[in-house]
């Protein structure tokens, strides 16, 4: 497998002075093509900032990120702000889909922002609603599914442009254990050998069928 992101030497601070928080010190992994990795760590141990940075959407205090050859701080913001559309998918515990778009609408989004034809957006979009078996639930709105179904529909919106890595933040954190193992079920039956999943959670039972585990602890990685 080759690897789709990098973190070198990534250290965040918030703070200065005396008042200064090491949040993440001197921190260096890769994450390989179709591997799944959980981060694990307790209450404020740095796991969001961590996955914030891993995609470019908080600046680390030193060190690089890297997906492929492309550094993701060297990008201006839009710069930024487009290459992640193309390359990064995220899914966060609450699903953030629009209430005025359709399952579909919502999943066929990121691949016309990143100039897909409307026609072939749509196609994409219901081949992988299908996948997720959402094939009938593909022009209801958020509020007519589901928890589980939400968060499916925001998994595959993450999906769409078959992007480098998915970077997940407690993805089943406000589902209840039985959907939340259906979601997971579904996520494992994914075969997108060219993409990584990197799962934040405190779950070690979601942690546990991971292909690598990982705790974060005092600012430190440790592989598990």
């Amino acid at each position: 497998m080759t690897g789709c992101l990098r973190a070198t030497q990534v250290s965040k601070v918030f703070g200065s002075g005396d008042v200064a928080v090491k949040v993440l010190d001197d921190l260096s992994l890769e994450f390989l093509a179709g591997e799944k990795v959980a981060i694990v760590g307790g209450s404020g141990a740095g796991k969001s900032t961590l996955l914030n940075i891993l995609g470019g959407l908080e600046q680390p205090t030193a060190g690089s990120v890297q997906v492929g050859d492309t550094d993701l701080f060297t990008l201006s913001e839009s710069e930024r702000s487009q290459w992640r559309n193309r390359h990064l998918g995220f899914v966060f515990q609450f699903h953030h889909l629009m209430p005025e778009f359709s399952a579909l609408e919502a999943v066929a989004m990121p691949a016309r922002i990143g100039g897909v034809s409307k026609t072939n957006a749509l196609e994409t979009a219901k081949a992988m609603l299908s996948e997720l078996g959402l094939a009938d639930r593909m022009n209801h709105r958020p509020g007519q599914l589901s928890g589980g179904e939400r968060q499916r529909v925001a998994i595959a919106r993450a999906l769409i442009n078959r992007p480098a890595c998915v970077l997940m933040d407690e993805p089943t954190g406000n589902l209840d254990p039985a959907t939340a193992a259906q979601v997971l079920e579904l996520m494992h039956g994914l075969t997108f050998e060219d993409t990584a999943f990197v799962v934040v959670t405190h779950d070690p039972k979601i942690a546990a069928q991971m292909d690598k585990q990982y705790r974060l602890e005092a600012g430190k990685l440790c592989l598990e």
